[in-house]
């Protein structure tokens, strides 16, 4: 299945979607960051990656000063009339106005003043940068040309881009509605790939939905299948805690995947292999912790990668602030 924007005057008959399950969910961008580097700075109390996490803790809360201080207006109308079966803010299609550089250079602002020396080097190189580069860097990374971009300079970048497309995406005046056609492991709003998988709470327990690097929107995808392929066979789960391999999850949307070990079922965060196209994606699991957030709890949890690669699976996803070096 895919997933289009439908525009308001397009739902005259008063369909909101094909399926009453929500296919899309956008992202709350009042309680957003600052939810995020809550979620950072307590993951950060017992790990060995506090530094870091800690540091991407900062850079949420700039972020969401910023969001809340310059917020976007724009009428996305065009763009919605021009989609023509793409996602409607395509990131590596769609004409990028020069208010992201504006929300770059608020960000450094931000974090100039309590910036570590080694940060407040890359912040100034940044602020100095000419226009010209600085668009440069913001292509190649939503192209996935990572190598060509300094990877100290890259989360800075690629946070004010995702400040841009999430505002973007907040404005879209429609609804999502699922179609069928391929490429659900994309976001359907722009096109991104996403960080990790979501198994949500609330009004829709136990649904699976992926969280978007870029726009931050969230997608739905039905569990029992690989997110990257859409195989339903050799899917497996795995976790820090246990060196196993789990039974294929049952094709109810309210079954959780069963799991042997001695912590199994407590498990937040899991990582999903498929033999058939040797991809990974963690989920995380709102139902045993309400707090999980998704670019939090991905990030705080590096070696559950490392374990999962040491089988010789590769990544799917992106964090936006651990971008692959190869």
């Amino acid at each position: 299945m895919s997933i289009q924007i439908v525009p308001q005057e397009a739902l005259a008959d008063g369909k909101k979607s094909a399926s009453h399950i929500a296919p899309l969910l956008f992202a709350n961008l009042k309680t957003l960051y600052q939810h995020r580097a809550a979620r950072l700075r307590k993951l950060a109390e017992d790990s060995p990656l506090d530094g870091y996490l800690n540091f991407a803790a900062s850079l949420c809360d700039a972020q969401q000063r910023v969001v809340d201080a310059q917020p976007l207006s724009v009428d996305l109308s065009a763009e919605l009339a021009d989609a023509a079966g793409n996602p409607p803010l395509d990131c590596r299609l769609m004409p990028r106005s020069t208010y992201w550089l504006s929300l770059l250079d608020a960000l450094i602002a931000e974090l100039k003043p309590t910036a570590s020396p080694t940060v407040a080097l890359v912040l100034e190189r940044l602020a100095h940068a000419p226009n010209l580069q600085r668009e440069m860097m913001a292509t190649r990374l939503l192209n996935q040309n990572f190598k060509q971009v300094p990877a100290d300079q890259a989360p800075f970048i690629w946070a004010a881009l995702s400040m841009y497309w999430a505002q973007m995406a907040a404005q879209l005046r429609g609804v999502g509605r699922a179609d069928y056609g391929n490429n659900r492991q994309f976001c359907p709003v722009c096109g991104s790939v996403p960080v990790a998988g979501v198994i949500t709470l609330g009004t829709i327990n136990g649904l699976r939905y992926l969280h978007c690097n870029l726009c931050e929107s969230q997608w739905h995808v039905v569990r029992a299948k690989c997110s990257n392929c859409e195989s339903m066979d050799n899917l497996h789960y795995w976790s820090l805690h246990e060196e196993l391999a789990a039974d294929e999850e049952q094709s109810s949307e309210q079954a959780l995947a069963s799991e042997q070990g001695l912590v199994g079922r407590q498990t937040v965060v899991k990582a999903e292999t498929c033999d058939d196209c040797g991809g990974y994606l963690k989920m995380i699991y709102q139902d045993k912790d309400p707090q999980a957030e998704c670019v939090a709890d991905d990030l705080a949890t590096l070696l559950l990668d490392d374990r999962v690669e040491d089988k010789g699976f590769s990544r799917s996803s992106i964090n936006p602030f651990l971008f692959p070096s190869s």
